[in-house]
């Protein structure tokens, strides 16, 4: 079996955050699922989540997205999380669901609609001083769909505008990390598509602002593990938005469509000092929309420590040596041997070392947790998209 204790203490500092919109209702442009026992609040997503926390111990902190979790009360809310054992993180930003947004938000031509983007930034700024979250996250769904229909130019002009008035409202403690996505609900031109005018828009802002990389928001064939590099290497990469996609933005579990690109892009994170660094965060961004939420959830956290697990175990001494002696196949298969390597067995004795169960997912089935929701949360109004 593989021996993981010369890995045991980084194994151990892993944390993935959870976003809180995983635990509700979501689905495809033509239909939501409902499923039995989906929170109906903020709350209850925090009670779910907190679920995958006590199962794995990898997911301490949950994210939360406004105004979908926006509470009265957000003292409340953070100490609830706290009495659940996990802590709010990330706090994500919606300027894509109000008819004013239609044509832009940060980069609309009409001021008023600016000032209202800007504004809810503000107010997302504020909430995070009260759940205690570091990181502000903006995915900006604006862009056009015909050519000549915007001014290119202006549009970014008018969102770096934007964007420095929100990064001056940021606490010393706090961060800016802003998404890209190279498609969609925009197709001619996107404002934010690509990790290099993310990199260009926060690097004019300054050292607090990052890039956030969304793993499956690239084209087709796209080398994901190089953009890491890079944005390690130039000290710019703020967060992961960790999920898994076959054609477009799917949101799937992370892993689950190419396992060895994940392998890939954490052996980057390991390679580049990204591993544990709080200053790079790791959360999935997923939805649940034919499985369980909350073992879906746990699905992918252990995907994302199984292929760390594998990337720590890459010989680096003797692949630097494969790779300086311009021995290919030798390095190749350095690389690969890594990736093969069954993790699985030893992180479940790894786990029972430390009073975690073997099987996070038989030990959730037999906890009773997703029957007594079903049968307790009965009425009201499920939460998903847009509530």
């Amino acid at each position: 079996m593989t021996d993981l204790s010369p890995i045991a203490d980084q194994l151990t500092a892993q944390a993935i955050e959870l976003p809180s919109w995983a635990f509700g209702n979501s689905g495809t442009r033509f239909k939501v699922y409902g499923t039995p026992g989906t929170p109906r609040d903020p709350f209850e997503k925090i009670a779910d989540a907190a679920q995958v926390h006590r199962f794995t111990a990898l997911a301490p902190t949950v994210a939360l997205h406004i105004p979908w979790d926006k509470v009265e009360d957000y003292t409340v809310l953070r100490r609830h999380a706290e009495d659940h054992g996990v802590a709010l993180g990330t706090v994500n930003s919606n300027t894509f669901q109000d008819d004013d947004y239609k044509f832009g938000a940060l980069t609309h031509e009409d001021a008023a609609v600016r000032r209202k983007a800007i504004d809810h930034h503000l107010e997302c700024i504020d909430i995070m001083h009260a759940t205690g979250s570091r990181d502000l996250k903006i995915w900006l769904a604006e862009g056009s769909n015909y050519p000549g229909q915007a001014d290119l130019r202006g549009r970014q002009d008018r969102l770096h505008e934007s964007l420095s008035e929100i990064y001056a409202r940021l606490g010393d403690e706090q961060r800016l990390v802003l998404e890209y996505k190279f498609f969609e609900p925009a197709f001619y031109h996107t404002d934010v598509p690509d990790w290099g005018t993310s990199y260009a828009q926060v690097s004019a802002l300054g050292d607090q602002a990052m890039v956030c990389l969304d793993t499956g928001h690239h084209a087709p064939g796209t080398n994901i593990e190089f953009i890491v590099m890079q944005l390690l290497r130039l000290g710019k990469l703020g967060s992961f938005d960790f999920n898994s996609r076959f054609y477009a933005d799917d949101d799937l579990i992370v892993g689950a469509a190419d396992p060895f690109q994940l392998f890939r892009i954490l052996f980057e994170v390991v390679r580049g000092g990204g591993l544990n660094n709080p200053d790079v965060a790791f959360m999935l961004d997923q939805c649940h929309n034919v499985e369980e939420k909350i073992p879906g959830q746990i699905r992918s956290v252990l995907n994302v420590q199984e292929m760390t697990a594998r990337a720590l175990l890459v010989d680096r001494e003797a692949l630097s040596a494969a790779q300086q002696s311009g021995d290919v196949l030798g390095a190749h298969a350095i690389f690969n041997d890594a990736f093969y390597t069954d993790v699985r067995p030893a992180l479940a004795d790894w786990r029972e070392s430390r009073g975690l169960p073997r099987d996070p997912f038989a030990a959730y089935a037999a906890s009773g947790y997703q029957q007594r929701i079903a049968e307790e949360r009965i009425g009201g109004t499920q939460a998903g998209w847009g509530a």
